[in-house]
Parts: C-alpha cells; sequence; structure tokens
C-alpha cells in the first residue's frame, strides 16, 4: 500500500463528503479512491468512513485518524520540498590547484547546465582529503593509483631546451663526474608528491643512477622557474607542458600517471558526481 496516496484519498474524501468528489480533486478515478481509502482501513485495522449514507461521513475513528493523515501528507511535501532544495543547492568540489581558468569556468557553466551549482575549492591533495572528511565540501577530486582511478593522465618530463629525442630516461641526468657541473633536478608539483608517482619516480631514479638530491617537490611556478633558468625537469602532464611553454617527452624507463576519483562523505554524493560531471572533470583535468 502507498501510505502518503492513501491518506490523500481519505483526506480528500473527507474534506468534500464524496468519494467521486475527493477523488476529482486529486486526479483520480473514484474506484481508485475507494480502493486507496479500503487498504487504509485495513492497514489501520478500523473503518473510516460510514458507507451507509448517501455522504462520505467520517466515523469517530475517520474522525481520530484524520489529523494523523494530514501529517503524513505535511511530511511529505516536506520531503518533496527537501530533496528539490537539495538538488538545488551548491556543491561544494575540492579540486587541484594550478588547473587552467578557462577549464574552470567550462566545468561551472557546464555543470549549471547540468542542474548542478558547483562551488569549487581549490587545494593540495592532502588538504582535500581534510576537506572531505570535515564536511567542509560535499566532494572532492583527490590522486589514486591507477587501478583505482576514474581519470588517468599521462606523466612524462618537460624542459626548456628542444629535444630530437622521442622519449627522455632517467639516466640522462645522472651526476656529471665533472665537479664543475651541477646535477639536473627533477622537480615535481605536490600534486603528484603522493607514494604511488613518488616512489615510482624515486625508484626509476635510483635504478638510473641519480642521488636523492635530484628530486625535488615545488609548487608549479616555482618548479617551472627553476627549469627555465637551469637544465632541469618537471615532472607534468602534456597540457601543463604546454601551458608553460616547455616541451614534453615521455619517460622511456616506465610509464607514470597520474588518477583521478571522487570522494566525498557519501557514496551517494560520491557517485552522483562522478555520473553527472564525469565527460566535465575529465576535460577539466586533462584526463581520459
Amino acid at each position: 500500500m502507498d501510505l502518503v496516496a492513501a491518506c490523500a484519498a481519505f483526506v480528500a474524501v473527507s474534506e468534500r463528503g464524496s468519494f467521486t468528489q475527493g477523488a476529482a480533486a486529486i486526479g483520480i478515478p473514484q474506484p481508485v479512491a475507494s480502493r486507496r481509502v479500503a487498504a487504509l482501513e485495513q492497514h489501520l485495522g478500523g473503518v473510516v468512513f460510514d458507507r451507509t449514507t448517501r455522504r462520505a461521513a467520517l466515523t469517530d475513528f475517520g474522525r481520530t485518524m484524520l489529523p494523523a493523515a494530514r501529517r503524513v501528507l505535511d511530511a511529505a511535501d516536506d520531503l518533496r520540498a527537501g530533496a528539490a532544495r537539495a538538488d538545488t543547492a551548491p556543491v561544494g568540489l575540492a579540486l587541484p590547484v594550478d588547473l587552467p581558468l578557462a577549464t574552470l569556468v567550462d566545468l561551472v557553466a557546464d555543470a549549471r547546465d547540468a542542474g548542478v551549482a558547483l562551488v569549487v575549492e581549490h587545494a593540495e591533495p592532502d588538504r582535500r582529503r581534510e576537506l572531505v572528511r570535515d564536511r567542509a565540501v560535499r566532494a572532492a577530486v583527490l590522486p589514486v593509483p591507477e587501478p583505482e582511478a576514474r581519470w588517468t593522465v599521462s606523466l612524462g618530463l618537460a624542459t626548456l631546451r628542444p629535444s630530437g629525442a622521442r622519449r627522455v630516461f632517467l639516466a640522462s641526468f645522472r651526476p656529471s663526474r665533472d665537479a664543475g657541473v651541477p646535477d639536473r633536478r627533477i622537480w615535481r608539483r605536490p600534486e603528484d608528491d603522493v607514494p604511488h608517482v613518488g616512489d615510482a619516480l624515486t625508484r626509476l631514479a635510483v635504478a638510473g643512477g641519480l642521488r636523492p638530491s635530484q628530486l625535488r617537490v615545488a609548487s608549479l611556478a616555482g618548479a617551472v622557474a627553476e627549469v627555465i633558468r637551469t637544465d632541469d625537469a618537471l615532472l607534468c602532464t602534456p597540457r601543463e607542458a604546454d601551458a608553460c611553454g616547455l616541451t614534453w617527452r615521455p619517460i622511456g624507463d616506465a610509464p607514470l600517471v597520474r588518477g583521478y576519483a571522487v570522494a566525498a562523505a557519501s557514496v551517494l554524493d560520491a557517485d552522483r558526481i562522478a555520473t553527472t560531471l564525469g565527460p566535465l572533470l575529465a576535460r577539466c583535468l586533462g584526463a581520459s
């Protein structure tokens, strides 16, 4: 039995004193209204209308139950209104820093067209996790290992000077035996200072004969500044390299990937955002 529909029929018939008029008031056929009221009576264990008269007159039991039926309808209205407000309420979403402004504008505009009012918060990975944990945002896009990722972006090394080589091998950064030649460093952003990327890069660097001091972490602006004034390299995506005017090449030792997934305090929120905004977020992240 649909309790809300049965209560609606009960209240409508009681207000008009007629099954026919009550049914018409809520847009259902009279036989349907009769069945719904009968189902309610069976559910409650009592008769709410005296059917021996031409009018649908309330019984004593019916008069007792009527206020409760109205409260059921009021609660259903409140529930529907709350759901409507939730659908239109702003959705806080924590995203990586340094995403291109144009893609962020497109994301917010396209999300609004899809019925989602986004409020974007930019933060580094650890801070994004905190924002979700503390429910300061509804969800966050977090870096995850490739097997757990919904979206992935290829990582490589970007340098200022072009090279004819199709790939770059970390052994090319091996310290020179000439004491006057500074070690070439590999910079990565906090976005890639996570175990599944940082540890993999460290293993490749050790295998290539690099010193631990050659692997550095800095903001995108700080890292690019070092790359421009030295012979260093930046671990980044092709889009990031292009935006900074650098030449990007994949790492020949082994592929490195930046993976992303949506995290939220509610599994339903995570699924909703990933499903509704999936293609939009992929484009914003420059991911596949």
